[in-house]
């Protein structure tokens, strides 16, 4: 963001003496124009709502000016004319409704169109511009305009307003265009932020969509293998059409999360792997599952992805194999953080145990192939064991995927 200009020589009405002003204004008064100053940096970095952050710049003003009205006003380009954004002293009604002339003949607006601050001392004697009728209703005598410019186009002005006797002076200006620069950069700030959160919200909204055809598309892919199993008529290609239609189905999961997840990056892998452990033995038997949350914990999605796979095909394998005779069977899954960068993982059940020269590895199934091969993707450490009252399988995975050098 550029840096403020130093503001032009002001146009003073004729017979206005710096030398009078200088000398009936103390000097605490310069000294709290100072601290107000201070005061508004500090609130324009404190991300204020916008409303109140024009309202409180319009007070502190009125209070370092020592004058009873402030406004903020903000330019309508296609009317021509300047909104009472904000403000302090005006009667009801008159903020966020009543607009006075943007044009050359309005002293408003000649500060706007110019850039060079405007005093108009005696209001009443006024032969430059015409006094807008707000003033005139509210029996301002002096006023005094700056223009309100950001990076971008200027957002308005910045204008004090008084009833009593007295003169603005050049001191007067150097504070009053202090303070339209401080609040010309808070605004130029929001504006910047506002059209950044509606691309991320355009983004967000893209990636939604995106993930929710993906969704759509996936369980399309799930339903037609599970038709195709149902009409086979080979006992072996009907279970591998299944299982292919489970491990699509964990797929689409991820995506359907990412559908309604604020956080497309990353998913609740608690709330994830438990959906896929219900959909894992769902339709398979009558075996009980329990799942176990210990930590709540974020994972990338892709990552997140390959290890509900993994988590499938070990709660799939638990159900078919080791509980295959069994309608009491029960199957427990476990997740839990193991240090501050990894987490472990166990899926147990109570079945008939592996065989006695079971290796992961060496296994030719399909399942345990897939199990290997994305737990290595994972970077994970995966560990068996097995006898007469079940198996058990532990996955240790990364939270971060380590980056080798």
């Amino acid at each position: 963001m550029a840096y403020p200009p130093i503001p032009p020589k002001p146009v003073i009405e004729p017979g206005a003496n710096e030398d009078d002003k200088s000398t009936t204004h103390p000097l605490h008064v310069r000294i709290r124009q100072q601290e107000i100053l201070a005061d508004l940096g500090v609130l324009a970095l404190q991300g204020r709502p916008f409303l109140e952050l024009l309202n409180e710049t319009a007070r502190l003003t009125a209070e370092g000016m020592e004058a009873e009205f402030c406004k903020v006003l903000e330019y309508l380009p296609a009317q021509n004319r300047l909104l009472v954004r904000a403000g302090v002293g005006w009667h009801q009604g008159i903020v966020g409704v009543a607009t006075v002339g943007a044009d050359l003949e309005s002293p408003s607006g000649f500060a706007l169109h110019t850039g060079k601050p405007v005093i108009s001392n005696h209001l009443e004697n006024e032969q430059r511009f015409r006094t807008p009728e707000l003033l005139v209703e509210h029996g301002i005598r002096r006023a005094m305009n700056v223009i309100l410019q950001g990076d971008g186009s200027p957002y308005g002005v910045l204008e004090v307003d008084s009833r009593s006797e007295g003169e603005f002076s050049e001191n007067d200006v150097s504070f009053l265009q202090g303070a339209a620069n401080i609040l010309g950069m808070a605004i130029e700030r929001q504006r910047y932020e506002l059209r950044l959160k509606a691309a991320l919200d355009r983004q967000q909204m893209l990636v939604k969509e995106t993930s929710h055809r993906v969704k759509n598309s996936l369980q399309m892919v799930s339903a037609m293998l599970r038709l195709q199993a149902n009409t086979v008529g080979d006992d072996t290609l009907k279970q591998h059409l299944a299982e292919a239609s489970s491990r699509v189905s964990a797929i689409g999961r991820a995506y359907e999360r990412l559908s309604y997840d604020p956080d497309v990056e990353n998913i609740n892998l608690g709330a994830y792997l438990q959906e896929v452990c219900r959909d894992a033995i769902s339709g398979l038997s009558q075996c009980k599952l329990d799942f176990e949350l210990v930590d709540e914990m974020q994972l990338d999605t892709d990552r997140a992805i390959s290890l509900a796979l993994v988590i499938n095909e070990l709660v799939t394998n638990a159900v078919k194999h080791g509980l295959s005779n069994r309608s009491d069977g029960h199957v427990w899954v476990r997740l839990a953080r193991n240090d501050e960068n990894s987490a472990v993982i166990s899926v147990r059940d109570d079945g008939v145990g592996l065989p006695p020269d079971f290796d992961l590895r060496r296994s030719k199934g399909l399942g345990m192939r897939i199990v290997a091969g994305l737990s290595e993707q994972l970077q994970a450490a995966i560990s068996h064991r097995g006898g007469s009252n079940g198996t058990e399988f532990v996955l240790t995975f990364p939270l971060r995927r380590r980056v080798d050098r």
